[in-house]
């Protein structure tokens, strides 16, 4: 059976994987900054999920294939970003080689069908397999060496994900700082790299110290500006949700309970997605029945 948000929730195991996860994704970006990219702000993440899942087969649509106008009407009637935003993307997706044209075989002549390129699989099958490899580590399970063995598993289970993913309050909208930095551009990935830098979290703890932080490496890391940069985290301080024990940005920077555990919220809702579709597509996960370790 799938694991629950509250499984999750209550292993402080999990957490610890989660931070792993963190660190995971920040070694994809550095190794691909412009793919990576993709996952570096809500919006863009959402729109990536459902553009490859309208080519795979959105669950309840009636038909396959991902084109231009579809794509559009979709994100805009899913209320993940505006016409406009949605038909820029798709420029920018086929403009970096991300998506490419393929032939209509449907006969409509007025329709481009488009499909993602080799390296825009590898990448999305990259992210899949860093969470089902934590999730395997949490209960000894094989579904990383399953989706492996099975060419199809990717294009079955995404659609799943996506459609989970877009449909779930509780990935979309976690709580307030974590929507301040992952709707940001580049803002997730500051977000990744501040809860990275915990080694350890007590949950009754109000405060996670994660040492001095440079301004300087963060905007040349994930190619934010000054001004960007110090507007989130001014703004998050404003929140109560991180601060400094010497004036801004000097000294050790601490998070917030609330904001670690939104964003431990966050990775709970999504794991829960990924196990759920991993066993819909692959069976149990073949490990330890008995929850989380």
């Amino acid at each position: 059976m799938p694991r629950k948000i509250e499984n999750f929730l209550e292993s402080d195991a999990f957490f610890v994987a989660v931070l792993h996860c963190a660190r995971e994704m920040l070694a994809i970006y550095r190794e691909s900054p412009r793919i990576a990219s993709i996952f570096a702000a809500q919006q863009r993440w959402l729109m990536a999920h459902a553009g490859f899942a309208l080519h795979f087969g959105y669950p309840g649509e009636p038909k396959l294939g991902l084109y231009s106008g579809r794509f559009i009407a979709f994100v805009v009637a899913n209320k993940i970003a505006s016409r406009n935003t949605a038909a820029a993307f798709i420029q920018e997706m086929v403009a970096y080689r991300f998506l490419r044209p393929i032939e209509n075989t449907s006969g409509d002549k007025r329709t481009r069908l488009l499909e993602p390129t080799e390296t825009a699989h590898e990448h999305f099958l990259k992210w899949l397999a860093t969470h089902l490899l934590i999730l395997d580590s949490l209960d000894e399970g094989s579904r990383l060496e399953r989706i492996n063995a099975d060419p199809t598993a990717f294009s079955r289970m995404q659609p799943l994900i996506s459609k989970a993913i877009i449909d779930s309050d509780a990935v979309r909208d976690p709580g307030a700082t974590y929507n301040l930095f992952n709707w940001a551009n580049s803002g997730g990935l500051v977000m990744d790299y501040l809860m990275s830098r915990i080694d350890n979290f007590d949950r009754t703890s109000e405060r996670a110290y994660v040492g001095p932080l440079s301004l300087k490496e963060i905007r040349d890391q994930f190619m934010i500006s000054n001004t960007h940069l110090k507007r989130l985290l001014t703004q998050a301080s404003e929140l109560g949700s991180m601060g400094w024990t010497q004036p801004p940005y000097k000294g050790d920077t601490w998070l917030s309970r609330g904001f670690v555990m939104e964003y431990w919220g966050y990775q709970a809702a999504k794991f829960a997605v990924v196990d759920a579709a991993a066993e819909a597509v692959l069976g149990p996960a073949a490990g330890k029945a008995a929850g989380l370790r």
